[in-house]
Order: structure tokens, then sequence, then C-alpha cells
């Protein structure tokens, strides 16, 4: 009697490959947003067969890319978060801990709305957006933010401007670690630019290093 044929392999290497696309996917759709998919597979080093059993269309890989991003956003959310902290500083701690994943799934925000459409973007971006507007709230009520836009429209003004930073980013016109968008996120907030940079500063200083690549620090580009 045969024994079964062991297909752990086979399912490493099926996972592997799924990995590679969809690394390759976030690479290429930042610079070409309409590679088609035969393109993609060379890019990937795998064969067109390969890309199709893992993603028969292009709306299959952006929603892989979504649930990739909104599971990245949830742990970056939860991982920001600092009891007692001023509302200032857990709003800098939180663009700063979401920056990397606003970095690595930017080409999305182009693609997003006309590709997956606007429930599916709002539904990624809640947690996101449920937290921001907490934390204005608290800080309007605290004193540090304007009170000209109510919490929930404030933020959504915010993230007009964090999705038009990362544009640039992606253009290449800004070249940033998350702290010079912190900066100039507090400022429109109402916060004082020396104290927005100086909070800024030290929310940086506490947390991981920037990454390679990064832009300059806040104190030399605020």
């Amino acid at each position: 009697m045969s024994k079964p044929v062991a297909r752990e392999p086979q399912r490493r290497n099926s996972r592997s490959n799924r990995a590679r696309i969809l690394a390759t996917a976030r690479r290429e759709l930042g610079g070409n947003p309409e590679i088609t998919l035969e393109e993609l597979a060379r890019a990937s080093g795998v064969v067109r067969r390969t890309l199709f059993g893992h993603f028969p269309g292009r709306a299959a890989l952006l929603e892989a890319l979504a649930d990739e991003a909104a599971e990245s956003l949830r742990g970056a959310i939860a991982a920001g978060e600092e009891p007692e902290e001023s509302a200032d500083r857990a709003l800098v701690r939180f663009l700063l801990s979401i920056w990397p994943v606003g970095d690595r799934y930017r080409m999305l925000l182009a693609l997003a709305r006309h590709d997956l459409g606007t429930e599916r973007v709002a539904e990624i971006l809640a947690p996101a957006r449920d937290r921001v507007t907490a934390v204005l709230d608290r800080g309007q009520a605290d004193g540090l933010f304007h009170t000209h836009l109510p919490p929930a429209v404030l933020s959504a003004g915010l993230e007009a401007m964090t999705v038009a930073l990362l544009e640039e980013v992606n253009t290449g016109a800004l070249e940033d670690d998350g702290t010079r968008v912190a900066v100039a996120t507090l400022i429109a907030a109402g916060v004082p630019e020396k104290r927005a940079c100086a909070a800024v500063d030290e929310v940086a200083q506490s947390g991981p290093e920037p990454g390679p690549g990064s832009g300059p620090r806040s104190e030399t580009t605020a």
C-alpha cells in the first residue's frame, strides 16, 4: 500500500508564491497602476497560471491587498495606544504607528475607490477613523485642538490632508518618515507649531527608530 504524498512542501511553495505576488503588486502598482496581471506575473517570477491560480482577476488581487492593509492597520492602531497620554501626543503616536502601513499600501489610495468601491474603503479605514475622532473629541474637550469643526468633520479633513501628502510621497515630491506629516496634522488641528514639533519629537524618540530611507526628522524640517 503506497504512503500518502506529503503536501506540506507544496503548501509552503504556494504560500511563498502568493506572498511574493502580493509583495510585487505593492511595489509595481505604486509605479504603474495600469500594470496587467501578465506583467505582474513576470515581475513576480511566476508563470501566468500560478498567478491566476491565486488571483483569478485584478479585483481578487486588490481585495487581497485590501485585506492585508486592513489587518496591518488594526495591528498598528492597537500597538500605538498609550493610556493616559495627552490628546496631542496620542494623535502623533497614532500617526507614526500607521505611517508604515500607509506608506506600504499607499498605491491602494489611488486604486481603491475605483476598483474596490467607497464602501470597502470605508470598511478598511473605519477603525482608524473611529480612533482619530475619539482622540480629537478628547483634545477639543481639553482645549488642545480647535473647536471650529466637530471631531468627525475635523478627522475627515485631516485624513484628506494625509492622503494628499501620501500621494506626494508616492510621486517623490516628499520624503518623510511620518514626523513631518505629524507636525502638519497637529498644526492643522490647532496646536501651536512649537508645541507640535516638541510633541512629535518626544513621541518619535520614545518609539522605534525610523527605517532606512526615511525622511528628515521634524526638528530639522518643521
